[in-house]
């Protein structure tokens, strides 16, 4: 059993208390880590703080050197930290879980060491010369949610660190372990103070309320609900902090009737239950044209089928467990409801623990919970449609709009259709897939601002002009 202290001003703390965190496949103790109080995170934000100077004042050039060495010494642990990943989180060690995520993490890193961030000129003429400069914030807060907890901490860290800030993580008190190597793993690297990282089983003290509410905090990065993005937002307001906050989705994916549903059956498995469907960009109602419904979802049903479910450690599971207790009581009661209301294609029940089966459904209404709310979870919902105007306007029927997809064989079409879908994201004949050089972000409630590519990274920038 692992016993971890929080990484503050590049030392260990073990602090007081401590809370465990649980394998969700087994139910047994993974690690103890620190509970962390108010007087903590003080202590982190001053490290943070007292870095900072000379972090931000490092040559351009060293810092891309140092953020490219993080990458290297990631691979180098990516193994160990995968196998922590699993038993803490529960998805699958191969396949599209731990290793995958640590891949992503890895090429995150790399590829954020190379963006640069070039002085602007706005005008260079007889009348004056105008120049447009990014700089650094000073400490930047992030909140990590609990279903990709690594690779999410990357894409919180390395554009605030390669734009000049410091930072002060703290993750999911259901996943803390792996994040927390990471960060031990990276201050091998860092100059004291730049990443610190604290935790908290969120009980007590708010840590996450008093890191938005922080004065020496100058941006929060949140990922997770959209309720507790409002609370963020709201917390922040006192301080007028930037904010990136990437929140809930439902994404709809819409399948036209000129496609192979044989050939997009892959796709549509890994676009709707990737990490067992614990993913925010995950495809959560698909609506699909009626001439090919029956097809589609006959193979849907016989390619998810043969996905095993199980502890993530063992050779040939594809999907594990619910990470979270109250996650599996959400996900069974919405599957139970909807059995209840529409037909169950495939699965339909718990399989005990926090573990539930592979479930597709049909012949719900639009306003059913299992297709208004984001389920979050091994489900979806698959609904008929005759006109494609009306799948659209079902589709954008939603409060939230982070991500959404189309399938077709008329690339043409595909780009209208992606061009009038209300989401900050639409992939063509894939779905979820990201990549660090595209702009990720949602629209209505599904947050503010974006993540990744030349953009991701101004967010971690103020704007200064000069005028001579």
């Amino acid at each position: 059993m692992l016993d971890f202290g929080m990484t503050i001003g590049g030392r260990q703390v073990a602090g007081q208390d401590r809370f465990a965190v649980l394998n969700p496949a087994s139910g047994e103790v993974v690690g103890n880590v620190t509970n962390a109080t108010i007087d903590d995170l003080d202590q982190a934000v001053s490290a943070a703080k007292d870095a900072y100077p000379a972090w931000s004042a490092l040559p351009d050039a060293e810092r891309q050197k140092a953020i490219g060495a993080l990458a290297a010494t990631l691979e180098a642990r990516a193994g160990e930290l995968a196998e922590l990943l699993t038993r803490e989180n529960g998805k699958p060690l191969g396949g599209i879980g731990s290793h995958f995520e640590l891949g992503g993490a890895v090429a995150w890193t790399g590829y954020t060491a190379g963006l640069e961030m070039p002085v602007k000129v706005l005008q260079d003429n007889d009348e004056g010369r105008v120049e447009l400069h990014r700089k650094s914030l000073g400490v930047v807060g992030s909140i990590l949610p609990w279903n990709w907890p690594v690779i999410i901490a990357i894409w919180h860290i390395m554009p605030a660190l390669r734009a000049g800030n410091t930072v002060v993580v703290k993750p999911s008190p259901f996943t803390p372990l792996s994040t927390m190597l990471a960060v031990q793993i990276m201050n091998e690297i860092l100059p004291a103070g730049v990443l610190n990282i604290i935790t908290s089983d969120d009980q007590g003290p708010s840590i996450g309320a008093a890191m938005a509410q922080h004065p020496d905090i100058r941006k929060i990065v949140f990922t997770g609900s959209t309720a507790t993005g409002e609370k963020v937002m709201q917390g922040a307001a006192t301080t007028m902090k930037r904010l990136t906050l990437e929140l809930g989705g439902n994404d709809a994916g819409i399948i036209l009737p000129d496609v192979d549903p044989k050939a997009i059956a892959e796709g549509l498995f890994w676009g709707a239950f990737i990490n067992t469907g614990q993913t925010c960009a995950a495809m959560k109602r698909m609506y699909v044209h009626e001439d090919i419904h029956d097809a589609v979802v006959e193979e849907f049903v016989n390619f998810s089928k043969n996905m095993k479910t199980g502890n993530g450690m063992d050779e040939g599971v594809m999907m594990g467990p619910l990470t979270t207790p109250f996650q599996h009581e959400k996900v069974a009661g919405l599957v139970e409801a909807a059995a209840k209301d529409g037909t169950v294609r495939l699965g339909g029940k718990s399989l005990g623990g926090q573990f539930h089966e592979t479930t597709i459904v049909t012949d719900l209404a639009d306003d059913h919970p299992l297709v208004t709310e984001e389920q979050f979870g091994p489900t979806i919902p698959i609904l008929r449609f005759h006109d494609v105007e009306d799948a659209l306007e079902r589709a954008n029927a939603s409060d939230s709009g982070l991500g959404g997809s189309i399938w077709t064989n008329d690339m043409d079409k595909a780009k209208s259709l992606a061009l009038r879908m209300e989401c900050g994201s639409v992939w063509i004949n894939k779905h979820g897939a990201l990549q660090p050089n595209a702009p990720f972000g949602g629209v209505k409630k599904s947050g503010i601002g974006v993540e990744h590519g030349d953009e991701g990274l101004m967010e971690m920038t103020d704007i200064q002009v000069i005028l001579q």
